[in-house]
């Protein structure tokens, strides 16, 4: 198994890249700027070329995530424009980078459309994106936390989506456990059922991250609060076990986005390393 963690650049990309390796994680994640800005950021070439060459020595697998205001279905033609400027710039930075790709999440109902209409609005975000992208980083998209019903809450909508854009090559999927959890996607015990329709879908063909996250709430309830692994989160050990264990999963890197005031990554890693195997 490769378990990684969410990581700060306050030390650059490269800084990021050996504080994941001082902590014996396999992977990580970062932002590629201000995770609460869309400007587009004038990077250091130097140092994500440095990040770049120290994963590939050390074998270290990275992701990026995109700002918090990015939105697949923004509302209004400034926002929109922002945003694929914003996604763009993500892209070149987490290719310079040597990333697999920028998790960006799946988008939300907009209010004055039909859902329909919403679904339309994010594959033309992305074929405006895309059609400009000529790098190997991906999108990768992020299943939602919400109520079951909830946009993005189903494999069977992620997978279309990919279909549906023009550039079903350059999207591949992130698969967040609490986000998961609270709208119901995987309640703990079906885990061998949506393990066979994600195989009949094709979607774990695609899926390139995993956010390994516990949830301080309870399946079903809508309610995105990561809780750390081991403890009082509402996803119990054994449901990790059987989920983590999975054969197909093994080459996925599993980051966490879990609580640091809690645990600290480093620890937490050194637990799931103790219980399921080695970080590298």
């Amino acid at each position: 198994m490769r378990f990684g963690c969410h990581l700060s650049i306050r030390q650059g990309y490269y800084g990021a890249a050996k504080r994941a390796y001082d902590i014996n994680a396999g992977a990580f994640q970062y932002f590629p700027k201000n995770p609460r800005s869309l400007s587009v950021k004038d990077f250091s070439k130097d140092d994500a070329a440095l990040c770049k060459l120290f994963c590939e020595e050390k074998n270290l697998l990275s992701v990026s995530h995109s700002p918090y205001p990015t939105s697949l279905t923004p509302q209004g033609e400034r926002k929109r424009e922002q945003v694929i400027e914003s996604l763009l710039n993500d892209l070149e930075i987490s290719d310079a980078c040597g990333s697999i790709g920028v998790v960006v999440h799946f988008g939300k109902h907009v209010p004055h459309l039909t859902p329909l209409e919403s679904y339309q609005l994010m594959i033309e975000m992305l074929n405006d994106v895309l059609v400009q992208w000529e790098g190997t980083a991906k999108i990768l998209l992020e299943n939602n936390a919400g109520l079951p019903g909830t946009m993005g809450t189903t494999l069977e909508e992620l997978v279309q989506i990919r279909n549906l854009c023009e550039y079903p090559e350059k999207v591949g999927f992130c698969f967040d456990t609490c986000h998961a959890f609270a709208s119901g996607l995987w309640d703990g015990e079906n885990w061998d059922e949506l393990m066979e329709k994600g195989t009949e879908l094709g979607y774990f063909k695609e899926l390139s991250a995993i956010h390994l996250n516990n949830s301080k709430y309870a399946a079903y309830q809508g309610k995105d609060r990561h809780a750390p692994i081991f403890g009082v989160g509402h996803i119990k050990e054994n449901q990790f076990e059987r989920f983590i264990t999975t054969p197909q999963l093994k080459k996925v890197p599993f980051i966490l986005e879990t609580p640091k005031e809690e645990i600290s990554h480093e620890k937490e890693l050194q637990l799931l390393h103790e219980k399921w195997g080695d970080g590298r």
